[in-house]
């Protein structure tokens, strides 16, 4: 039986073992059998067999999962219990659609412009100094510690979306060797610039000439996460369609979510036989750039930067892609940079995607392990491929005073190759 995207042996093959409490975030904190992977292995199969009734409740259990696959590691079995939860986010979706969804994840998220102009009030904040005046007369800690977290997150934004003032197409320093797409997410437009920057320029001197696709739409995730997969799937026939115009050898991304989402199109547009090839073909040119950078073989850096770093390893690279040795080898090709391995680098920080707004109890308490995890290393930047994760990282850091930074590896790789070459 298939049933909304979940066969029966998805869930029918847990045998109960509890090997996935062991690593489950929401277990750890909450200790609830109901806020385990097995637990909502279990309400899925129950539910979609009509045991129980698919409650609010029942939802409520799915949405609380991080999706952070750590269960799908120990599964002995195979059940991947977070793609459960997720599917059946969709399923509450087609059975009973929540209206507030529909103009954010179907209207506004898939419209780069619209996008745009919803996010226009933080550029304000940010860069007309009342982010700086909030800061410096004290006035952040009158606002409620939820409130002052979440705020905490938001990284130094561009004045301008990077979609609006990056070329499409920028020339390899050298002699060009490689063409490569660059996928230009959402969150490297609108709050990351500097990191896409960076990871244009480092391709640039490794002799790839970049084209920049601006008409790029989101990966698809938020839709996903939310139960929106028509949207998700949309958007995914977009992408592959546009990239299909662009003579590139790869498809390079800096993001861990974008990245761990594109490589699985063939899989979400499993329903539409017309576009496997398509997807196919789109999804085998997706790479980390990492994971790029040291099948080239990459030059190494001849800048030093004398700093000790520790690595977080975000979920959707490290488990959705399977790339973590590559990132580290990349910081310690970096002359002077002393890498300190962190406790439980692989666990998840919390995030998972908006987890710090929808379940802020749960995620906070996970980001505050992890937080202990990076003070022990003593280091002063906490490296990791992910923006979702670098804007959790950033609440945490403020959080508890830390005198840390939260970069992106690349961005220590570019300074380290020297900046005078600018995008």
């Amino acid at each position: 039986m298939i049933t909304n995207n979940i066969n029966e042996k998805d869930y029918k093959a847990c045998i109960r073992c509890g090997l996935c409490l062991s690593v489950c975030p929401t277990y750890k904190v909450l200790k609830t059998e109901t806020a385990s992977p097995r637990g909502r292995a279990i309400l899925t199969r129950k539910s979609l067999s009509g045991e129980i009734e698919l409650t609010p409740n029942l939802y409520e259990q799915m949405y609380c999962c991080f999706d952070c696959m750590a269960c799908k590691d120990v599964c002995p079995t195979g059940v991947e219990p977070a793609k459960l939860a997720v599917n059946m986010r969709t399923i509450q979706e087609k059975q009973k659609p929540a209206r507030w969804k529909i103009p954010l994840f179907e209207k506004i998220i898939p419209n780069p412009q619209k996008l745009e102009w919803a996010t226009l009030p933080l550029r304000i904040y940010q860069h007309s100094g009342k982010r700086w005046l909030f800061y410096k007369l004290g006035l952040k800690h009158l606002m409620p510690k939820k409130i002052r977290d979440w705020e905490a997150q938001l990284p130094k934004i561009p004045i301008r979306p990077l979609r609006q003032t990056i070329p499409e197409k920028i020339e390899s320093f050298e002699e060009e060797k490689y063409k490569v797409g660059f996928f230009l997410g959402c969150a490297q437009s609108l709050m990351f610039a500097e990191t896409a920057k960076a990871s244009i320029r480092v391709l640039n001197r490794n002799h790839c000439t970049v084209f920049i696709p601006k008409a790029a739409k989101c990966c698809g995730v938020p839709m996903l996460s939310y139960g929106k997969r028509e949207a998700a799937e949309k958007a995914a026939m977009h992408n592959i369609e546009l990239f299909e115009q662009y003579d590139v050898d790869v498809i390079v991304t800096d993001c861990a979510t974008c990245g761990s989402n594109l490589k699985e199109y063939h899989t979400l547009l499993t329903d539409y036989p017309d576009w496997q090839e398509r997807a196919k073909k789109f999804s085998s040119k997706i790479k980390d750039i990492s994971e790029f950078l040291f099948e080239i073989p990459m030059k190494r850096p001849k800048g030093e930067i004398a700093i000790d770093v520790t690595y977080h390893d975000p979920c959707h690279l490290r488990r959705g892609q399977n790339v973590w040795e590559q990132p580290r080898q990349l910081l310690q090709m970096i002359k002077g940079v002393n890498l300190q391995e962190m406790n439980e680098a692989d666990w998840c920080c919390g995030s998972g995607g908006s987890q710090l707004l929808t379940h802020y109890e749960t995620s906070s308490k996970v980001l505050d392990q992890k937080m202990e995890n990076i003070k022990s290393t003593k280091a002063e930047i906490v490296a990791s491929g992910c923006p979702g994760c670098l804007m959790q990282l950033n609440s945490g850091i403020q959080k508890h005073k830390l005198k840390v930074k939260a970069v992106h590896p690349v961005m220590l790789l570019d300074q380290a190759y020297g900046n005078e070459y600018k995008v």
